[in-house]
């Protein structure tokens, strides 16, 4: 028997063709965790007993220690892109693949950044404030001055998919596009510069770069520094790029002209955070994906690569085919019954 733990209700509903539908026709035992709070470590622990299968959100660390304490199972399903959440190397090394949900999230994210670099250019939460609080007073014509976003310069940290869609939008502003990385993309819609460079001249600066070592607090005071201070910075990635700190200081001393965030860490922010009284600060509780056409779209695709891996397939999203076993590295697909059966004797199970 083949049995699937899923670690929030997912987007689309239950039924015919929704994911979980999907899920539930294909596999014997479905667990869903149906709170809106993720599962604690030991909840996740406890859940995942017996389990084939695991479909995780970005909220479950899914450790050497978890993998140990199961290893029955043979695959994680991570329903994000980013998968820092989840050891691959851990497991890799105890023949569990792993898969992410690329590519649907694209247009969504892109879509949260604009909105994002808007607010902050047109500085629309202190006009909500101002509004709130009784100061819209008599029009005044230098009252609450934003930025053009119309003909200026966008620089784009991080030329990958998400990236290129931000950079294509731009050009319905008029915009020139510079971006940075490791190295010039032939198809991307901008000028490729080093960081500093790009810093130095744009307008506007986004952020789309993965979560790594050599990522983990790139904007920290000195990027700041090398900006303009009539510049406005946006992130949509990962919050453990951006040094907060650095970023509340740079806000205070007008180092920059604004910023918006849909990515923080902690998350959630508590209330008394020092980044909710940084000025000219948008902040969104990470909602770049947050569409219900996209979710459900990620759910699916973390619903195909749970049953890729399960019938012996190779998931079109893997992120560790180090792990395949000399038959899934082959295009022929295992019988499921045989699967389920070789983890049952891993278990000891008849």
């Amino acid at each position: 028997m083949t049995r699937v733990f899923v670690t929030r209700a997912l987007p689309g509903g239950s039924g015919p063709g929704s994911p979980l539908a999907r899920l539930r026709d294909a596999v014997d035992e479905v667990d869903v965790w149906e709170d809106e709070a993720p599962p604690s470590p030991a909840a996740l622990l406890a859940r995942s007993e017996d389990c084939d299968g695991l479909l995780s959100m970005l909220t479950e660390r899914v450790d050497a220690a978890l993998l140990d304490a199961r290893p029955g199972l043979r695959v994680v399903a991570n329903m994000a892109v980013g998968y820092d959440n989840v050891d691959v190397p851990a497991c890799s090394a105890r023949g569990v693949l792993v898969t992410n949900t690329p590519g649907v999230l694209t247009d969504a994210t892109a879509d949260m950044t604009w909105a994002l670099l808007l607010a902050a250019a047109r500085r629309l939460p202190e006009g909500r404030a101002a509004i709130e609080a009784g100061e819209w007073g008599p029009w005044h014509p230098s009252w609450l001055l934003g930025s053009a976003v119309t003909g200026r310069t966008l620089g784009i940290v991080g030329p990958g998919r998400i990236g290129a869609a931000v950079a294509r939008r731009a050009q319905g502003f008029q915009m020139r596009v510079l971006y940075s990385g490791r190295s010039a993309k032939a198809d991307f819609p901008g000028e490729f510069v080093p960081l500093d460079d790009l810093l130095a001249r744009s307008d506007f600066v986004s952020i789309h770069v993965p979560l790594t070592e050599a990522t983990r607090g790139m904007c920290d005071a000195s990027f700041f520094a090398r900006m303009q201070p009539h510049a406005v910075f946006v992130n949509t990635a990962r919050g453990p790029v951006v040094d907060q700190g650095a970023l509340t200081d740079a806000l205070r001393a007008d180092l920059i002209a604004g910023a918006g965030l849909d990515v923080m860490t902690p998350e959630p922010l508590p209330p008394d955070h020092p980044l909710l009284h940084a000025p000219r600060l948008v902040l969104a509780p990470h909602l770049g994906s947050a569409t219900l056409e996209t979710r459900t779209q990620m759910a699916h695709l973390a619903v195909d690569g749970l049953l890729a891996a399960l019938t012996g397939e190779r998931p079109v999203h893997l992120l560790n085919p180090d792990a395949l076993t000399p038959d899934t590295r082959e295009p022929d697909a295992l019988d499921v019954t045989a699967a389920t059966n070789d983890t049952a004797r891993r278990r000891g199970r008849p």
